[in-house]
């Protein structure tokens, strides 16, 4: 069961990273998170890798009142997926033909989906960002789709609002992310731990 759950760990989080180079290389627009980075840098003196650290640690922060905990797949997602992005980078192309720059960004969003339910299935602790959904999750009894698109459109928004580059790519991320997810939970569900507690009974609020 372990070595089950390390190996959808490290190919999830590899998955994940190689997604993010497609998109790139689609160049059609950014995901949520990175056009609210994008946003940041604009008017702070930080680079793009600071501003996204920063807020990872910011979202970490914010798992404290949701009760959630960091394991050995919130720090393996800080590394591997920088990995694994740099190397999809350096073997994809950069692509012209807008039908191919198409297929790829709807791939990509695809990939994205099942990388993250690899990892997060995994059951050994989410990226900071995807420990957010999870423990959302669980306190709000909502589901994960709804929790998913309404973080990442939040995210998006104030990204725009920020001045961070916005393409027919990030809607098309921030609103098919979070069903693609919630449809592949049940299968994830047959063999991986992680999305077990997001069925439970809403938690009580502490007054």
């Amino acid at each position: 069961m372990l070595l089950r759950r390390l190996c959808a760990l490290y190919v999830g989080l590899w998955l994940y990273g190689f997604s993010m180079a497609v998109m790139i290389r689609a160049a059609l627009g950014l995901d949520p998170w990175d056009v609210f980075h994008q946003g940041v840098v604009r008017h702070v003196p930080m680079s793009f890798g600071t501003v996204t650290a920063i807020t990872g640690v910011a979202v970490l922060l914010a798992w404290i009142p949701l009760r959630q905990k960091p394991g050995l797949g919130t720090v393996s997602n800080v590394v591997v997926i920088a990995i694994s992005v740099d190397v999809g980078l350096w073997l994809l192309p950069q692509v012209e033909a807008l039908p191919v720059r198409v297929g790829a960004m709807a791939a990509a969003v695809v990939l994205n989906a099942m990388a993250t339910v690899l990892y997060i299935g995994a059951g050994m602790g989410p990226g900071p960002r995807d420990g957010l959904m999870t423990g959302l999750v669980q306190r709000t009894g909502r589901p994960v789709w709804a929790i998913r698109t309404g973080i990442e459109a939040t995210v998006l928004v104030t990204g725009w609002l920020l001045g961070g580059s916005v393409g027919i790519g990030t809607l098309v991320y921030a609103f098919g992310i979070g069903p693609l997810i919630h449809l592949m939970i049940p299968l994830a569900d047959r063999w991986l731990p992680g999305f077990h507690d997001t069925r439970r009974e809403p938690e009580p609020v502490p007054a």
